[in-house]
């Protein structure tokens, strides 16, 4: 995996593909000491009396209901693969993150068929909207399906200490496609955050990413480092992100930024073709390059090497 402190990361084809293969493995995240660490899900050991695992959730990501191309004509049933690797898991996780494109064309009808599916878990789903979530109508499908009847798109949540925060970077595209979070989201957030102990590990989801990843195509989100700014004080930050379909990390001070396999379909490598968009791999390969991750919060597990999982 390669971490990088500058703001865009260009990483080589071959760590991409590494990253694919772990995130279609699964991922064990740790928090042990305020301080994430991973484990192969497949070599994650088996729960005992001695282990300390107050809680686990799984992020899942793009699953692009409604979308029929080459790529992948049925998203329908990858997601629903998906769920079965939920379902198998030896602990059960506490709930889920949806971290958008939950849908492909925004259709209420693309809403309820992935609606459906994700209720097949048995899981309490917490979602934040996609750029494809929102076309034509700001999101008011989506949030009507998904928004739980909150007053904002953006909302937090707590779960065993550790404080969760949903934001949305999707409704104000810039141009050349960057994301946007504004002015009254980033002061709701601050307010937010006001009165918590530097201590609290905080985990941060929204659709796109939070960092600068290939400015070409539009990964990133362009009032990001205000926003980050208020994370600062905090000794345990995890930003999590869908959108660009593979896995990609990036530690920088206290905070660690990690993007999310799609279950619908890859794309491409950054700067490896003309522009982003569904990648067509031969049909024995795509649930190889699918995925979900798995995130434990607990102590006393015993880290290894990024380096060992990305082999």
């Amino acid at each position: 995996m390669a971490t990088n402190t500058k703001d865009e990361v260009r990483p080589s084809r071959r760590q991409v593909l590494s990253c694919m293969a772990w995130g279609s493995a699964g991922i064990l995240w740790t928090v042990s000491g305020g301080v994430p660490v991973a484990r192969a899900l497949d070599a994650a050991p088996r729960a005992s009396a001695a282990a300390v695992q107050p809680f686990s959730f799984v992020q899942i990501s793009d699953s692009h209901i409604g979308f029929d191309k080459k790529a992948n004509p049925e998203p329908e049933a990858t997601l629903r693969a998906a769920l079965e690797k939920v379902g198998a898991m030896r602990e059960r996780p506490a709930f889920m993150l949806h971290t958008g494109d939950v849908s492909h064309l925004s259709k209420p009808s693309e809403f309820d068929a992935a609606d459906g599916i994700m209720k097949t878990a048995g899981l309490d789903v917490q979602y934040v909207p996609g750029e494809h979530d929102t076309i034509d109508d700001d999101g008011k499908a989506f949030f009507a399906h998904f928004g739980r009847g909150r007053t904002t798109p953006w909302y937090s949540f707590d779960q065993g200490g550790v404080h969760f925060v949903g934001l949305v970077n999707v409704l104000a595209l810039k141009a050349g496609g960057f994301g946007s979070l504004g002015a009254e989201q980033i002061a709701w957030l601050k307010q937010d955050l006001e009165g918590r102990s530097a201590s609290t590990p905080i985990v941060v989801f929204a659709h796109m990413p939070l960092w600068l990843i290939y400015p070409d195509w539009g990964w990133g989100t362009d009032d990001a480092a205000e926003a980050l700014s208020h994370l600062k004080r905090f000794g345990s930050v995890t930003v999590l992100n869908g959108h660009i379909h593979q896995i990609m990390q990036k530690v920088e001070g206290n905070i660690a930024f990690r993007t999310a396999c799609s279950t619908a379909y890859p794309q491409p490598a950054p700067g490896t073709a003309p522009g982003p968009g569904p990648l067509v791999v031969p049909a024995e390969k795509l649930r190889s390059v699918l995925g979900i991750r798995r995130i434990a919060f607990a102590e006393g597990v015993p880290a290894i090497s990024e380096a060992s999982l990305a082999g």
